[in-house]
């Protein structure tokens, strides 16, 4: 059974799984087309992730990709805990620019369904976090896109300070008054 809340930002939802435990150990389901489609994921899964963080602090992101190959990710945590943050980048939404963060961890069975026009990253709280990434669209390379994570227009409030960032994510750059949003 799948829970759904939703958040300030329309379209972005916050998922919380059940989880069966009996003598033998425990299961829960990350993924089911059907119990998804009533809550916004409607296309077929293009492509599954697996990231590893080995230290906390870590931040990652914000990454997103350009029309047409925007995409719908429910992003799970599956061992330890991340900040996870979206932020909206759809053009005319009266969200635009906004951000909404949410904590995963394997203990609170929480995901969030990040719809296409949103950017995404996250802080890892613990070291060695393990995410599952679920994608509607595969990744093409000539369509990745970014933030900078630490630009100071976004106003992320990190829970840990920042470290580790990549130098690709280090050099996205930030947000300027020449930046309209992106089509859905």
């Amino acid at each position: 059974m799948l829970v759904c809340s939703e958040t300030p930002i329309s379209g972005l939802k916050i998922l919380t799984r059940s989880e069966f435990q009996d003598k033998r150990g425990s299961f829960a389901r990350l993924f089911c087309a059907e119990e998804l489609e009533p809550v916004g994921w409607t296309q077929p899964v293009a492509q599954i992730n697996h990231s590893i963080t080995n230290y906390a602090g870590t931040v990652r992101g914000m990454h997103y990709q350009k029309p047409p190959h925007g995409e719908t990710k429910l992003v799970s945590c599956i061992k330890g805990s991340v900040f996870d943050v979206a932020i909206d980048l759809r053009k005319d939404s009266p969200t635009f620019l906004k951000w909404h963060a949410q904590i995963l961890s394997e203990s609170n069975k929480m995901a969030l369904l990040i719809p296409k026009g949103m950017a995404h990253g996250f802080q890892s709280l613990e070291d060695d976090t393990e995410l599952i990434y679920v994608h509607s669209t595969s990744y093409t390379p000539s369509a990745e896109a970014g933030l900078n994570a630490l630009d100071p227009r976004l106003a992320i409030t990190w829970p840990l300070p920042p470290r580790n960032v990549s130098d690709r994510d280090a050099t996205f750059p930030e947000i300027d008054n020449s930046f309209f949003g992106i089509e859905t």
